[in-house]
């Protein structure tokens, strides 16, 4: 059996909802047994994104002021997003939008390895599915770093590795009702081609 096929993502940990009126912001907190300077190289280089992150890049994140190309992974229709690297203080703060939503990343030194914080603005009809995602990709992140990868895990391939278990687990600790993924392809997010979770089927 092979190390993708043993996968199993943990029970739903690490992650909670800032709410400022309407907008709300999913944190969640993972640590890594990596130096800050490797796990910087896996959030900005294109090749290192494509083996784990629910977008391609098609330039590095690393330096502020670039404009790069953010593609989804698992859409059903195709999703670009142009996007602005706002701030990229290597190796410990890196700052774009995608899909219209800011993304930032904070990178802490911690016990020989890295506290890696993410802030993503999510409509909070998604938030669930955002961290069940995101679960997933740091697991991938942290199995690819550690030198067993198990090659990325987003969209409709997540469900054969329990995101509808994690799906409800994170909306039990947020104190928000599952979204019914299965009619996603009618709210207006998904016709204005906007993702809204990563690795969540049929919505990226």
């Amino acid at each position: 059996m092979s190390d993708r096929e043993q996968y199993t993502p943990g029970p739903a940990s690490g992650a909670h909802v800032r709410k400022d009126g309407g907008k709300w912001t999913l944190v969640l907190v993972r640590e890594l047994r990596h130096s800050p300077e490797k796990v910087w190289l896996a959030l900005t280089d294109p090749a290192h994104l494509r083996e784990w992150a629910p977008f391609e890049a098609d330039g590095n994140l690393g330096t502020a002021g670039t404009t790069v190309k953010l593609t989804t992974v698992g859409a059903p229709t195709p999703q670009v997003s142009e996007t602005t690297v706002t701030r990229a203080d290597a190796p410990k703060v890196l700052e774009y939008k995608w899909g219209g939503n800011d993304i930032r990343w904070e990178l802490e030194a911690f016990s020989g390895g890295t506290r890696l914080t993410l802030w993503h603005n999510i409509d909070r009809r998604f938030i669930s599915m955002g961290a069940a995602g995101w679960h997933i990709c740091f697991d991938v992140l942290d199995r690819l770093l550690s030198g067993t990868p198990v090659g990325r895990i987003v969209g409709g391939e997540a469900m054969k590795f329990d995101w509808q278990r994690l799906n409800a687990e994170y909306a039990k600790q947020f104190g928000v009702v599952p979204p019914d993924f299965t009619q996603s392809s009618k709210l207006p997010e998904a016709r204005s081609g906007k993702p809204k979770a990563p690795g969540a089927p049929g919505t990226n």
